[in-house]
Formats: C-alpha cells, structure tokens, sequence
C-alpha cells in the first residue's frame, strides 16, 4: 500500500495541549531530538520503553515518506556520575562511557534503529560555553559564587510548557542556592567544588549545568527552531522547561520545538523502578529472560502517552504474541513462491490486507496509536495462520509482504541478536535434547527449549 508523508498524521503536543496536525517546518523533512540516559548505572526496562516508543514513530515518519534526523543525548555530566565515581575511585567521563557502551548495546539489542545520533554532553563543551556567554551578555544570565544562573524573570512565558506560573514554581527546590535571584532561577555553569572534574570557562573552573546540554546539542545540530523534542513526562519541568527558557531567551526564535511529545513511565505495582525499592529490572536481564521482541511488543500495547504498570506475565503474554508473529510469517517463507511471476498476486488478498493496511495506518495517524496498530498487526496475522492450512503461493506473497512492511514499522519481526559461531552446532544440541524430552514426555521443558529456539529465530515444529 502506498503510503506518503502527506498523511492526516495527528500528535498530540504538550506546549498546545490539543492533537496537532503533524506538518514539519520544512516540508518532507523531520528534526527530531530526545532526551537520552544519564550514564551512571545499567539502564532498566523503564529506559527501554521510552526509547522504543520514540523508535517506534521515528520508524512510522520515515515510512509515510519523511526523512528524520534524530539525535538522542548522552549526559555524561552530573552529579550522579561524579558521585558514583567517587564512590568507586574510577574518572567520571571513564565512568559514563562504560555505562554509555553498555547503553548502546541495549538499543542494539532492542532494534532501537531509528536514531541517527548519539550526542555526548562532554562533546559540546565550547558550545556549552559559547551558549552561557551568549545569555550572560544579554544580562540573562549572571554570576554567583555557585555558578552562572539563569534569570527566570527575564523570561516572561517561563512556565508555559508545564502550565506553571512563577508563583507556583517557588515550591520546587531548583538548585538551592541563597544568593540566588529568584527561588526558580536554574544553574547554566556550576563552579568546581574540591576535586571535581571541571573545564576552564570566563566564570572560572567549573561544568555545565543539566539544561544547557541539550540547548547546545539542538542548537548546534538543528539552529534556533525544529520539529520534535521528546522525553518522558517527568522531564516536562523543569528540564523541559527550562531548555524552552534557555534557547529562546538566547536566540529570541520561538518555539524551540514545534511539537512536544512525552511519554508515561513505567512503574511495578505503581511505584517507580529503583535499586533501593528491589524492582530494578535491567534491559539485559529482561532480554535474556523474554527476548527483545517480547518487550517491543509490550511497550507497543500501550499507548506511548499512558503510564505502563510492569508484570512479568504481561510480558510473558507479550512474548507469546511476538513468537506467534514470527513463527507465522516464518511458515509463509517456507511457501514456494519462487516460480510466480512479478504481478502474480492474489487480487482477493490484496483487497483484504489493504483493509488492515488502513486500519493500522489510521490508528498510527491518530497520535501514534500502537495498541490499535498491534491490533490490526494481530489480525493479519490470523488471517495468515488460516491461509496455512491450505497453502496458495499467489496469497502468500502479498501476506508476506504486508507482514513484513507493518511489522518493520513497530520492529516485532526481526530476529533476536546472537552470537552465530557454531550456530547450526547449537541447533542439532537443541533439537536433540526436546526429541530426548519429548520421548520422556517432558512436553513443558521441552516447549520451553523451543520457545527459547524461537527468540533466536530458529521456528521449530513438532509433526507426527
């Protein structure tokens, strides 16, 4: 089904709270930049679900025919890191690459392919400076001992993104500092304290503040105004806000993003994930554990906007319906459709997969919808279970198709990431060993040895 980036594509913008109509500034091209990790500890199944939401609709913009920039920052500046540097004796920029490479992994083996750039804080500290000078000379920015702080009553529309006005915002602990201006004024540059790592800057020794690394980052990359700026809802204040005070207090162009797009956070029987609560799940474990394609598709059950309250059995469902979907579309594969010529196609088929082709493209026109995407997923997929049962080549090639188009979309059918040494080797063990089961009538070890078969991308069936 042809599909172009003229589309009735909706999203629902937190700086309007309304649906907007999706038109970038400049036409068939998207600039899109979200809020990454900071690098100072493995990244968790919470992480994950923001940043496949975001591959998500970077997948389906490219789809309809856009060309999308996407950068994603990498803080590896903060006082986090400093402090669990401390903590272990190691550097801290030392610290946050190896976190930063176990994070890239993650999004590798998540199939997070859709972002183009990885952006380092510690990469843009000329820009950084460059940025506090700027708002200094404009008398936005000014000099304490604590650092260099941003005047919030420069900016009159202050609040606007979180609806906050700056009498509200007094209640909010912002980078308690007494000599302060204003209780909600926010650190650009933080002067060094006794043995921190610093850069030399017109204020002294010192680091940039959180905010100010993203500015500089979208500054650099996108100039004054772009299209998309994502991030999990927690960042709305006052990270979010605050970089919409900074740029468009330096640069006078507004807005700084076009649409702003947020999405739920995960939490375990309603509390948020943490180390000290017990509930941490890294990405890696829940890899090993349910694969890759299980996560993807539970995120993709929930609407990016909604909160996700995390169980092990939605995820195990969520497992069931990812095998399910590679397990069809690799029985299709198996259907000999080599000899059929190029226009050789089922008109029949064609007319009730382009059904579900609309279907999935109005619930992705519709903010993004991936439950009523997954949904139409779903049925093309039953209806690919029932060709099955009697093979016709002219069908199977338009269901492959269609299966393999959608299913790029919300990134559910790739294989799983393994090692390939010695491969074949691993599958005979395999096979072997359920055979041995099966004979014992084992049947529960067994199907669990071909699940696991399955989220390497190996489709095993049992016939009689």
């Amino acid at each position: 089904m042809t599909r172009t980036a003229e589309s009735r594509l909706r999203v629902y913008n937190t700086l309007t709270r309304s649906l907007d109509e999706f038109r970038p500034i400049h036409p068939g091209r998207v600039n899109m930049f979200v809020c990454g990790p900071t690098v100072y500890d493995s990244s968790h199944i919470g992480h994950a679900k923001t940043y496949v939401d975001y591959d998500i609709i970077a997948r389906y913009l490219r789809r309809i025919g856009y060309s999308v920039f996407f950068v994603l920052n990498i803080t590896d500046i903060d006082d986090r890191i400093i402090n669990r540097a401390r903590e272990t004796g190691e550097d801290p920029l030392r610290l946050s690459s190896r976190y930063a490479q176990a994070f890239y992994k993650d999004m590798k083996d998540l199939r997070v392919e859709s972002i183009n750039l990885y952006a380092k804080a510690s990469d843009y500290i000329p820009e950084i400076i460059d940025q506090v000078r700027g708002l200094v000379d404009k008398g936005i920015g000014y000099k304490i001992a604590g650092g260099v702080y941003y005047d919030t009553s420069k900016f009159p529309e202050y609040g606007k993104l979180s609806r906050q006005n700056l009498e509200q915002l007094t209640v909010h602990r912002i980078d308690p500092d007494p000599d302060k201006r204003n209780p909600s004024d926010f650190v650009i540059w933080k002067s060094q304290k006794p043995g921190e790592i610093f850069w030399d800057s017109p204020w002294g020794k010192g680091r940039p503040g959180w905010h100010i690394e993203d500015t500089a980052i979208t500054l650099t990359h996108f100039g004054p105004t772009y299209d998309i700026h994502g991030g999990g809802t927690d960042l709305i204040f006052p990270h979010h806000e605050a970089e919409i005070a900074q740029a468009e207090g330096l640069t006078g162009k507004k807005p700084l993003a076009k649409y702003w797009l947020h999405t739920g956070l995960l939490s375990i029987s309603g509390r948020d994930m943490h180390k000290s609560l017990g509930n941490f799940i890294p990405i890696q474990e829940a890899i090993q554990r349910f694969g890759g394609s299980a996560l993807r598709v539970l995120y993709a059950s929930t609407h990016y906007r909604s909160p996700l309250d995390f169980t092990e059995e939605a995820l195990t469902q969520a497992g069931s319906l990812a095998r399910r979907f590679r397990r069809a579309y690799d029985q299709l594969e198996r259907v000999d459709t080599d000899s059929l010529k190029p226009k050789a196609r089922d008109t029949e088929a064609i007319k009730t997969t382009e059904g579900i082709e609309r279907e999935f493209f109005a619930a992705m026109d519709d903010d993004f919808n991936t439950p009523g995407a997954l949904a139409a997923y779903t049925r093309l997929v039953g209806m690919a279970e029932e060709h099955l049962r009697s093979p016709n080549p002219r069908s199977a090639m338009v269901l492959l198709e269609t299966m393999k188009d959608l299913g790029s979309i919300l990134g559910i059918l790739e294989a799983e990431s393994v090692p390939r040494a010695n491969f074949s080797q691993l599958v005979e063990l395999l096979v072997s060993l359920r055979a041995d089961l099966r004979a014992k009538r084992d049947y529960r070890l067994s199907d669990r040895i071909r699940d696991q078969m399955t989220r390497l991308g190996v489709t095993v069936e049992d016939e009689k």
